[in-house]
């Protein structure tokens, strides 16, 4: 992070309590070490009344015993149903069905008749709806709608399991109430309805075969070890016969103080936090016996390991090479080596490669965990290549880094690259706070972390020649090739009989009445201003320049924006990645990325559908340097005719890859429906028109940006003053600028129910189904909108996350949303989504019309959403560029001042009848489109057919080629 630093044990004359500090330290870090072993780690920040929590656990899918693997992403999920004291209306009641379900899934897991297994599984689901009838599922989360929480969630990695919470700064002492009973009293309930929801998240993954490609390059390179012996999901077999008994002793010999560290970044005093923290932690009962962690070294490599993945995305390869874990020296040369590879602007695999475009995409990074660590090569082949020619291609660049040809220079351009990315980072809490959990995890002293930049600026090339020649061998390491086909591994498995088990919205335990009645300060909403909190200027030809000033650090945002984009212009996407590819008649392309990157600057056109944005950003003391290579890039762009040929190459087999991906589709299909197909067509090259374009009509488009109007967004140090002389003196414009022609096509209104059916051969469908009245935006629904939406259709508290995860076991993912688009003409729109097994469609889409007609009523559910609305709004602050953005948007839809302060004002008022009036008006009695990407041959096309005419539409009709 910074110079070399000094470590200091003190003592603060105001607390009893012991930290550690690092001189120099940017964070100013204090790291604790409770009586129990409990680590925290804190950073003030006091922008915001906020504080990024993350709860590390120093343990992860390693751990998992061999016959349930998957455990500790499991347990993970299972951390949120509840302890002793919340989650339950009477445990001691409740706790004798929880026993006789542990002890029915012992005997589950061993049974191998199928008959058998289902008469005992019939038994746990009959158990387990009585059960449910005293659980109160997610309190948790109402736990943390209470205190006004934001980002709950969890997740689970090789060697780690972290649980995450955003809090405001006046909860501290509820916070570590609720934190301390979880880890200390966890109870295993919901167990079978949860075990569905990970395997719908099992479901997901295999379609991403990149993910699959992880799994088998860590089966390469860590065969006799955890990584690679099995995956954090665990597999199939594993995740249907789970064990109870296996989770509750992996939690008791795991889940300790001496093996857990609370990482903090925010707006709090550290003495009186650390005294909170050891008030409700320090109890926690260390485990003397905490299994050390110890692994036999792989044997070395002698020859390529080769792995093939099959799947139905576009081809693709990786390259890996073993290294030392994240404690290592290894460590900091993946940081450069990775740059020095694939930086985006002047690595080796940058300019052989991706700029000369003999791939389709390249790149390198490292991966780092606390055992080992892997240096990746990613190669995407173009038209005609194979994958053995893009391996080949990757080792001669690993060859070149190995006998050290690249520019020795471009160490110290890394070495500033690497600083700014850290000062960018260190914005943000999450980032700050996920740097404590990383050192934590792997063992690495903070010290080591503070002294990293330091250490990286020493080294010289010949440093990382030796270090390649000793890591890299370019005769020895893992390839997996990822093949398109038939996966093999995926089988079916058909949904289990599963009761609904009961949500008992109206319950609440004595705990969470006590979390609601605690006396906290109160914190006072600050709304942006945007009189004061931000400044719009003029520049010449009367060029509008939005400005806000960073006082944070040395770090400047620029951007020239233009109100028209991809929907008036498709080849613009087109011209900007053609632009990307070429040099001037005085620079190549190579010189000139490479001069951005010794000026740690960024410059890039990006062309979105409705805007698009010239951007440079980077070191403000580079700022007018980086500005006048940009300006002078565009004007002075060259054409080169072999190069454009290459990139309509490139772009054809994009185009068809795009139709190979699950994501691409769905999000192909949820425009087809909100759009339809003749907006899709308009803003859509046609393969003849793509191929059709020129070079002189692509960079004309490019040239010709300085003669439309647009306007100018600056986010950095400068005075407004010295910034708007700077822009007069180096931003290129005509003398008079032409209005520019923004096209915006309606949304579909739907006045009639009907279904639409993309192919795509998965295990899971993805399900949209989409409302459109024609309603027209107004502030006066924002109050009721934020309150249905959060009561209804929003977080883990709400009512489509208990009814179609908690109590249906339908999904590992589910929301509904009533909506205004990003302009005050667009009309308000409702639309839900799930993705679930193909055996649960109907089970889903009949759920999903249930809720919509008939909404769940629950007072104290109501409650707990409005509470944490008011909560999230009184602390939440808007800073930094984000004041700019939100100027924007707010424009956008006619708006100006910050629609935030309305609701906080009305929603104290509101009741659940407000709620209830506002489904019956705005959600209620709505005709739908649903929209479904699944298997045909795997789907009930029956019933869909009772929802409306069916229409099957093609992959030519979403995608518009």
């Amino acid at each position: 992070m910074v110079a070399a630093a000094v470590l200091s044990l003190v003592v603060t004359s105001c607390s009893k309590y012991r930290y550690e500090e690092v001189a120099d330290d940017p964070l100013h870090s204090r790291i604790y070490t409770l009586d129990n072993g409990l680590k925290v780690y804190m950073t003030v920040n006091g922008e915001a009344p906020r504080i990024q929590t993350y709860i590390a656990v120093r343990v992860g899918s390693k751990n998992d015993p061999l016959e349930t693997t998957g455990l500790a992403h499991y347990f993970e999920h299972l951390m949120f149903k509840g302890t002793k004291s919340f989650g339950t209306q009477d445990y001691e009641a409740e706790r004798p069905m929880l026993d006789e379900i542990e002890r029915l899934f012992e005997v589950y897991r061993t049974t191998t008749d199928a008959d058998e297994r289902r008469a005992i599984y019939a038994r746990i689901d009959s158990v387990s709806q009585e059960a449910s009838k005293l659980a109160i599922p997610n309190e948790y989360d109402k736990l943390m709608s209470a205190i006004g929480a934001a980002g709950t969630n969890a997740f689970t990695s090789y060697d780690m399991t972290v649980y995450t919470e955003e809090i405001p700064s006046n909860q501290i002492d509820n916070w570590a109430k609720i934190q301390s009973d979880r880890f200390a009293n966890a109870v295993i309930r919901g167990f079978h309805t949860e075990l569905e929801t990970v395997y719908e998240e099992y479901n997901m993954s295999l379609t991403s075969d990149s993910r699959k490609m992880l799994d088998s390059l860590m089966v390469a390179l860590y065969p006799h070890h955890p990584y690679g012996m099995h995956t954090v999901l665990g597999t199939q077999e594993d995740l249907k016969n789970p064990s109870i008994t296996n989770i509750k002793n992996y939690y008791k010999t795991y889940y300790v103080p001496n093996n857990m560290a609370i990482c903090l970044s925010g707006d709090f005093d550290p003495d009186r936090m650390i005294a909170t923290i050891d008030k409700y932690f320090g109890g926690l009962k260390p485990n003397p016996e905490l299994p050390e962690w110890s692994f036999t070294p792989e044997p070395a490599m002698t020859a390529p390991v080769e792995k093939t993945v099959l799947g139905q995305e576009a081809e693709m390869i990786y390259l890996g090479w073993r290294t030392g874990g994240a404690s290592s020296e290894d460590a900091d040369m993946i940081q450069l080596v990775s740059s020095l590879l694939s930086n985006g602007k002047c690595g080796l695999l940058d300019v052989d490669i991706q700029q000369q475009q003999k791939m389709l995409g390249v790149g390198a990074e490292g991966l780092q965990l606390a055992d080992y660590g892997m240096m990746v090569a990613i190669g995407y082949p173009k038209p005609g290549q194979t994958l053995e020619e893009a391996r080949d291609m990757l080792l001669d660049e690993i060859g070149k880094l190995r006998a050290g040809d690249f520019d020795e220079e471009l160490l110290a351009s890394t070495i500033a690259n690497y600083k700014r990315g850290e000062m960018q980072a260190l914005e943000e809490n999450g980032n700050r706070a996920m740097a404590y959990v990383d050192a934590f995890i792997n063992g690495v002293d903070w010290k080591r972390s503070v002294e990293e930049l330091d250490r990286l600026s020493k080294v010289t090339k010949a440093d990382v020649v030796a270090w390649a020649n000793e890591k890299l061998d370019p005769e020895v390491y893992a390839a997996v090739y990822k093949r398109q086909g038939v996966d093999p591994n995926i089988h079916k498995i058909d949904k289990p009989q599963i009761t609904p088990i009961a949500t008992n919205r109206d319950k609440s335990s004595e705990f969470l009445a006590a979390i609601q009645a605690a006396e906290v300060e109160a914190v006072q909403p600050v709304f942006v201003d945007y009189a004061s909190d931000l400044s719009v200027g003029k520049m010449k030809q009367d060029i509008e320049v939005l400005y806000k000033q960073n006082t944070t650090n040395g770090l400047f945002s620029l951007y020239y924006v233009y109100d028209f984009g991809t929907t008036t212009d498709p080849a613009f996407g087109i011209a900007s990645d053609y632009f990307d590819l070429l040099g001037t008649d005085t620079q190549s392309l190579q010189e000139i990325q490479r001069e951005f990157y010794d000026l740690a600057c960024s410059f890039g056109i990006h062309a979105g559908g409705e805007r698009i944005y010239v951007t440079i950003s980077g070191l403000a003391e580079n700022m007018d340097k980086a500005v006048k290579l940009a300006e002078e890039y565009m004007q002075n762009v060259e054409g080169d005719d072999a190069v454009l040929a290459q990139l309509k190459a490139n772009a054809m087999k994009a185009r068809n890859d795009a139709k190979l991906n699950q994501n691409a589709n769905f999000r192909a299909l949820q425009q087809y429906t909100f759009y339809g197909p003749e907006a899709i067509r308009a803003r859509t090259l046609t393969d003849e028109q793509l191929m059709a374009l020129t070079s002189d009509e692509l960079l004309a488009r490019i040239r010709s940006l300085s003669d439309y109007e647009h306007y100018v967004m600056y986010y950095g140090p400068e005075t407004e003053a010295k910034l708007i002389a700077a822009l007069d003196a180096i931003h290129r414009t005509s003398q008079e600028l032409k209005p520019v022609r923004k096209v915006r096509f309606p949304l579909l209104t739907v006045d009639k129910s009907e279904v639409n059916v993309a192919q795509y051969d998965a295990k899971q469908i993805y399900y949209l189904q989409y409302s459109n009245r024609g309603e027209k935006f107004s502030t006066d629904n924002d109050p009721g909108e934020t309150l249905f939406n959060s009561y209804f259709g929003g977080g883990m508290n709400a009512v489509v996350f208990q009814e179609m995860r908690e109590a249906r076991s339908l999904a590992y993912t589910a929301f509904a949303t009533f909506t205004e688009m990003r302009d005050k003409d667009d009309p308000y729109i409702f639309y839900a989504f799930i993705a679930t097994q193909n055996d649960k469609m109907r089970q889903a889409v009949e759920a999903f019309d249930e809720i919509i007609e008939n909404m769940p009523e629950s007072e104290k559910a109501f409650e707990l959403a409005k509470q944490g609305i008011l909560a999230n709004l009184s602390t939440q602050r808007t800073v930094r560029d984000n004041v700019l953005w939100s100027f924007v948007s707010a424009r956008e839809m006619g708006v100006g001042v910050d629609r935030n302060k309305a609701v906080y004002d009305a929603v104290q008022g509101m009741t659940l009848a407000d709620v209830k009036a506002f489904h019956d008006k705005w959600v209620k009695g709505r005709k739908y489109t649903y929209s479904i990407l699944g298997d045909r041959n795997d789907i009930d096309m029956d019933y869909l057919r009772t929802l409306g005419p069916v229409h099957e539409v093609s992959q030519r009709e979403l995608f518009g080629y």
